[in-house]
Protein backbone atom coordinates (compact mmCIF):
# COMPACT_ATOMS: atom_id res chain seq x y z
CA UNK A 1 0.00 0.00 0.00
CA UNK A 2 1.31 3.46 -0.95
CA UNK A 3 1.36 6.09 1.77
CA UNK A 4 2.19 9.02 -0.52
CA UNK A 5 2.21 10.04 -4.18
CA UNK A 6 4.15 12.49 -6.33
CA UNK A 7 2.27 15.48 -7.78
CA UNK A 8 3.83 16.60 -11.04
CA UNK A 9 2.15 19.99 -11.15
CA UNK A 10 3.17 23.55 -10.36
CA UNK A 11 -0.44 24.45 -9.53
CA UNK A 12 -0.92 25.30 -5.83
CA UNK A 13 -4.66 24.61 -6.30
CA UNK A 14 -4.01 20.95 -7.16
CA UNK A 15 -1.82 20.56 -4.09
CA UNK A 16 -4.55 22.13 -1.93
CA UNK A 17 -7.16 19.77 -3.41
CA UNK A 18 -5.02 16.74 -2.58
CA UNK A 19 -4.70 18.11 0.95
CA UNK A 20 -8.49 18.29 1.05
CA UNK A 21 -8.62 14.56 0.31
CA UNK A 22 -5.98 13.89 2.94
CA UNK A 23 -3.51 12.58 0.36
CA UNK A 24 0.13 12.87 1.35
CA UNK A 25 2.12 14.08 -1.63
CA UNK A 26 5.47 15.46 -2.68
CA UNK A 27 6.02 17.75 -5.63
CA UNK A 28 7.85 16.38 -8.67
CA UNK A 29 8.42 19.54 -10.70
CA UNK A 30 10.22 20.02 -14.03
CA UNK A 31 13.84 21.06 -13.93
CA UNK A 32 15.13 24.17 -15.74
CA UNK A 33 16.21 21.96 -18.65
CA UNK A 34 12.59 20.93 -19.35
CA UNK A 35 10.19 22.91 -21.55
CA UNK A 36 6.92 22.05 -19.80
CA UNK A 37 4.88 24.57 -21.82
CA UNK A 38 5.85 22.84 -25.08
CA UNK A 39 3.77 19.82 -24.04
CA UNK A 40 0.60 21.93 -24.20
CA UNK A 41 0.80 22.88 -27.88
CA UNK A 42 -2.47 22.14 -29.68
CA UNK A 43 -2.25 19.97 -32.80
CA UNK A 44 -4.15 20.98 -35.94
CA UNK A 45 -7.93 20.47 -35.64
CA UNK A 46 -7.51 18.51 -32.40
CA UNK A 47 -10.73 17.88 -30.45
CA UNK A 48 -10.66 19.30 -26.89
CA UNK A 49 -11.15 15.90 -25.18
CA UNK A 50 -8.41 14.28 -27.27
CA UNK A 51 -6.14 17.24 -26.60
CA UNK A 52 -6.48 17.20 -22.81
CA UNK A 53 -6.01 13.41 -22.64
CA UNK A 54 -2.90 13.55 -24.86
CA UNK A 55 -1.31 16.42 -22.93
CA UNK A 56 -1.90 14.69 -19.60
CA UNK A 57 -0.29 11.53 -20.92
CA UNK A 58 2.72 13.51 -22.16
CA UNK A 59 3.01 15.16 -18.74
CA UNK A 60 3.04 11.74 -17.07
CA UNK A 61 5.68 10.45 -19.51
CA UNK A 62 7.88 13.46 -18.70
CA UNK A 63 7.29 13.12 -14.95
CA UNK A 64 8.13 9.39 -14.90
CA UNK A 65 11.32 10.13 -16.81
CA UNK A 66 12.14 12.85 -14.26
CA UNK A 67 11.40 10.37 -11.45
CA UNK A 68 13.80 7.78 -12.93
CA UNK A 69 16.61 10.29 -13.52
CA UNK A 70 16.39 11.58 -9.95
CA UNK A 71 16.33 8.08 -8.45
CA UNK A 72 13.44 8.82 -6.13
CA UNK A 73 11.64 6.37 -3.81
CA UNK A 74 8.89 4.37 -5.54
CA UNK A 75 5.40 5.95 -5.52
CA UNK A 76 2.67 6.70 -8.08
CA UNK A 77 2.92 9.97 -10.01
CA UNK A 78 -0.15 12.16 -10.59
CA UNK A 79 -0.48 14.54 -13.53
CA UNK A 80 -3.41 16.67 -14.62
CA UNK A 81 -4.36 19.10 -17.35
CA UNK A 82 -7.37 21.37 -17.69
CA UNK A 83 -8.71 23.02 -20.81
CA UNK A 84 -11.67 25.25 -21.57
CA UNK A 85 -13.58 24.61 -24.79
CA UNK A 86 -16.26 26.57 -26.60
CA UNK A 87 -17.46 24.11 -29.20
CA UNK A 88 -14.25 22.71 -30.67
CA UNK A 89 -12.25 25.86 -29.92
CA UNK A 90 -9.67 25.30 -27.18
CA UNK A 91 -8.94 28.15 -24.78
CA UNK A 92 -5.60 27.58 -23.10
CA UNK A 93 -3.68 29.96 -20.87
CA UNK A 94 -3.72 33.55 -22.18
CA UNK A 95 -0.41 34.87 -23.46
CA UNK A 96 -1.05 38.37 -22.06
CA UNK A 97 -3.81 40.69 -20.82
CA UNK A 98 -5.15 41.39 -24.32
CA UNK A 99 -5.42 37.66 -24.99
CA UNK A 100 -7.24 37.19 -21.67
CA UNK A 101 -9.72 39.92 -22.63
CA UNK A 102 -10.30 38.24 -26.00
CA UNK A 103 -11.04 34.89 -24.35
CA UNK A 104 -13.41 36.34 -21.76
CA UNK A 105 -15.28 38.32 -24.42
CA UNK A 106 -15.78 35.07 -26.36
CA UNK A 107 -17.02 33.21 -23.23
CA UNK A 108 -19.27 36.05 -22.05
CA UNK A 109 -22.97 35.16 -22.12
CA UNK A 110 -22.28 31.58 -23.23
CA UNK A 111 -21.93 28.08 -21.78
CA UNK A 112 -18.58 26.36 -22.26
CA UNK A 113 -17.03 23.05 -21.25
CA UNK A 114 -14.18 22.53 -18.81
CA UNK A 115 -12.29 19.29 -19.41
CA UNK A 116 -9.80 18.01 -16.86
CA UNK A 117 -7.87 14.79 -17.48
CA UNK A 118 -5.81 13.08 -14.81
CA UNK A 119 -3.18 10.37 -15.19
CA UNK A 120 -1.80 8.37 -12.29
CA UNK A 121 0.94 5.85 -12.85
CA UNK A 122 4.25 4.18 -12.24
CA UNK A 123 6.75 2.78 -14.70
CA UNK A 124 4.80 -0.51 -14.84
CA UNK A 125 1.16 0.64 -14.84
CA UNK A 126 -0.89 3.74 -15.45
CA UNK A 127 -4.51 4.85 -15.40
CA UNK A 128 -6.35 7.85 -16.80
CA UNK A 129 -9.71 9.49 -16.14
CA UNK A 130 -11.44 12.68 -17.25
CA UNK A 131 -14.16 14.94 -15.92
CA UNK A 132 -16.30 17.23 -18.05
CA UNK A 133 -18.17 20.17 -16.57
CA UNK A 134 -20.19 23.04 -17.99
CA UNK A 135 -19.90 26.66 -16.94
CA UNK A 136 -22.20 29.52 -17.96
CA UNK A 137 -20.97 33.11 -17.85
CA UNK A 138 -23.37 36.00 -17.52
CA UNK A 139 -22.99 38.75 -20.11
CA UNK A 140 -19.91 40.75 -19.18
CA UNK A 141 -19.32 44.32 -20.32
CA UNK A 142 -16.02 45.39 -21.78
CA UNK A 143 -15.32 47.39 -18.61
CA UNK A 144 -16.04 44.39 -16.37
CA UNK A 145 -13.70 42.23 -18.41
CA UNK A 146 -10.91 44.84 -18.29
CA UNK A 147 -11.35 45.29 -14.53
CA UNK A 148 -11.17 41.55 -13.94
CA UNK A 149 -8.12 41.09 -16.18
CA UNK A 150 -6.39 43.98 -14.38
CA UNK A 151 -6.43 41.89 -11.17
CA UNK A 152 -3.95 39.50 -12.82
CA UNK A 153 -6.06 36.50 -11.84
CA UNK A 154 -6.76 35.33 -15.44
CA UNK A 155 -3.09 34.95 -16.35
CA UNK A 156 -1.85 31.38 -16.14
CA UNK A 157 -5.42 30.01 -16.10
CA UNK A 158 -7.06 28.00 -18.88
CA UNK A 159 -9.87 30.09 -20.33
CA UNK A 160 -8.52 33.17 -18.53
CA UNK A 161 -10.46 32.73 -15.28
CA UNK A 162 -10.40 31.03 -11.90
CA UNK A 163 -13.73 29.59 -10.75
CA UNK A 164 -12.65 29.87 -7.11
CA UNK A 165 -11.64 33.52 -7.55
CA UNK A 166 -13.27 36.78 -8.58
CA UNK A 167 -14.69 35.24 -11.76
CA UNK A 168 -17.34 33.60 -9.56
CA UNK A 169 -19.21 36.93 -9.63
CA UNK A 170 -19.95 36.34 -13.33
CA UNK A 171 -20.71 32.60 -13.30
CA UNK A 172 -24.48 32.16 -13.39
CA UNK A 173 -24.51 28.37 -13.56
CA UNK A 174 -22.20 25.38 -13.44
CA UNK A 175 -22.70 21.64 -13.58
CA UNK A 176 -20.25 18.83 -13.11
CA UNK A 177 -17.18 18.78 -10.88
CA UNK A 178 -16.29 22.02 -9.08
CA UNK A 179 -12.88 20.59 -8.14
CA UNK A 180 -12.46 19.48 -11.77
CA UNK A 181 -13.04 23.06 -12.93
CA UNK A 182 -10.40 24.15 -10.38
CA UNK A 183 -7.96 21.66 -11.94
CA UNK A 184 -8.23 18.31 -10.15
CA UNK A 185 -11.51 16.34 -10.06
CA UNK A 186 -11.47 14.74 -6.61
CA UNK A 187 -13.96 11.94 -7.29
CA UNK A 188 -11.99 10.65 -10.29
CA UNK A 189 -8.70 11.15 -8.44
CA UNK A 190 -9.93 9.05 -5.52
CA UNK A 191 -11.03 6.32 -7.93
CA UNK A 192 -7.59 6.13 -9.56
CA UNK A 193 -5.83 6.13 -6.19
CA UNK A 194 -7.71 2.94 -5.26
CA UNK A 195 -5.98 1.13 -8.15
CA UNK A 196 -2.77 1.66 -6.15
CA UNK A 197 -4.35 0.55 -2.86
CA UNK A 198 -4.40 4.15 -1.65
CA UNK A 199 -7.57 4.96 0.29
CA UNK A 200 -8.10 8.71 0.67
Amino acid sequence: MNDFIYLASQSPRRSQLLDQLGVRHELLLPGPEEDAEALEVVLGNEAPAAYVRRVTQLKLDAALNRFAIRGLPEAPVLCSDTTVALGRVIFGKPTDAADAERMLAALSGKTHRVLTAISLGTVSKRYQAMSESRVTFDQMSGQQIQTYVATGEPLGKAGAYAVQGRAAAYISRLSGSYSGIMGLPLFETAQLLRFFAYQP
